[in-house]
């Protein structure tokens, strides 16, 4: 008997491991696993068509976005793949590439150039994921605060911004003209960067490390903005990125700089109070319209634990094609990333208000010189912490930088 309890804990734990560790179908010739979010996943009948083509089975695995990482991690570490194709969010990247979990993909240089946002997943000169969805910073401005405030034409500019903000503000349009994430999260690291990066056109140095100029004088137009003319509503110090972006939709502020689906957010009249009032428009500069935008895609890779890369190959570039990118945009709503398939879906007017939306996806670059490095997860808490204290008044903008700086440094030399 207690070999038979025994032999049944055995098995029982087995299962349990199995199931926890792995979540992976079995894969054969014919047959891949793929971990995505419930929002990467394609329709039955796109799946279907895939193996009518290629003969592979899909399986899909899908798993809430911050598991993800965990899974690949958990799984690699006990030499197998959590799945044949994966998730690759921008910011994992440098991690993923420095635990060597990604097989590279061929592309051509003409392919490359198709699809602005890739640069984020691109290492050493290596593809390591393709961007599925896209999503890259463009500016909004409510075009009626704007006039009713007397000003007649869109901001170009940063100083224009801030002009118009102050009128805005004075004529009494609305409290708090400008929105944007300042809470201790990744949104708030990111707006630093995109402030930075359309500002200055730099956030970091050749070496990793922070371009001095450019982060502080950010920190210090954000600082003003928040502390100084009060510009900025303070719930945004505490509050979710998306709730700063919707006060655009509420019609609480008057310019946002945020992802490209408040393109449609601010025309849906179930999420908008301002549908016909927003225009998107190319993300200010120093002295006009900023020549960079920063993407913050979403895309899928090969794991090279795989059995079956081959397989897994074909399905990424498949999943990554023009056709399926338009259906996709079908299915799920996502935002292209290639040039030519927004551009159709724009002259189709599936997309619509899009204003500037296709002119700024073609100023898609990278902040960072050598590509997302392995301590974003570190560098980013670094910066948002920072940036927080900043704005509840703990430290002045010298000192957030100074933190986030030695931060970074220590992490470099690493």
């Amino acid at each position: 008997m207690k070999k038979i309890l025994f032999l049944s804990a055995v098995i029982l734990i087995s299962a349990f491991f199995a199931v926890s560790c792995g979540g992976q179908k079995s894969s054969s010739e014919n047959s891949i696993t793929v971990m995505v979010p419930d929002w990467a996943v394609p329709s039955d009948e796109m799946l279907n068509a895939f193996k009518n083509e290629t003969g592979i089975t899909v399986n899909m695995n899908v798993m809430a976005w911050e598991n993800i990482r965990d899974k690949i991690s958990i799984a690699a570490a006990g030499g197998t793949a959590a799945a044949d194709v994966v998730e690759v969010d921008w910011s994992w990247v440098g991690e993923f590439n420095s635990a060597d979990w990604l097989e590279p993909i061929e592309l051509s240089q003409e392919e490359i150039n198709a699809m602005p946002s890739i640069q984020p997943f691109i290492i050493d000169g290596k593809v390591l994921a393709l961007p599925y969805a896209n999503d890259f910073r463009l500016a909004y401005y409510n075009k009626k605060h704007f006039e009713e405030a007397g000003i007649t034409e869109a901001p170009k500019s940063w100083d224009d911004v801030y002009n118009a903000l102050i009128a805005i503000k004075n004529a009494g349009v609305t409290k708090y003209p400008f929105s944007m994430p300042l809470n201790a999260d990744e949104s708030c690291t990111t707006s630093l960067i995109w402030m930075a990066y359309s500002k200055y056109g730099i956030v970091f140095n050749e070496d990793g490390t922070l371009n001095k100029d450019a982060v502080l004088g950010a920190l210090e137009f954000i600082n003003k903005m928040a502390n100084v003319d009060n510009l900025i509503d303070p719930a945004c110090k505490t509050s979710t990125g998306m709730d700063a972006y919707r006060r655009i939709n509420s019609g609480e502020a008057s310019f946002i700089v945020g992802p490209t689906s408040f393109v449609s957010r601010v025309q849906d009249p179930n999420e908008s109070k301002v549908v016909g009032d927003v225009i998107p428009i190319l993300l200010p500069g120093a002295e006009g319209p900023s020549p960079k935008t920063f993407a913050l895609p979403e895309g899928v890779g090969v794991i090279k634990l795989s059995k079956n890369k081959e397989a897994a190959m074909k399905f990424v570039k498949w999943f990554n094609s023009p056709e399926i990118q338009k259906q996709l945009n079908y299915v799920q709503n996502t935002m292209p990333t290639r040039t030519s398939v927004m551009e159709e879906l724009i002259n189709e007017g599936k997309l619509k208000n899009t204003g500037a939306l296709l002119e700024e996806s073609t100023l898609i670059s990278s902040p960072f010189p050598k590509g997302v490095p392995s301590y974003y997860s570190e560098m980013t808490t670094a910066i948002f912490n920072a940036v927080n204290e900043m704005v509840l008044g703990a430290k002045t903008p010298e000192e957030a930088f100074n933190a986030m700086d030695t931060k970074i440094k220590e992490l470099v030399s690493r």
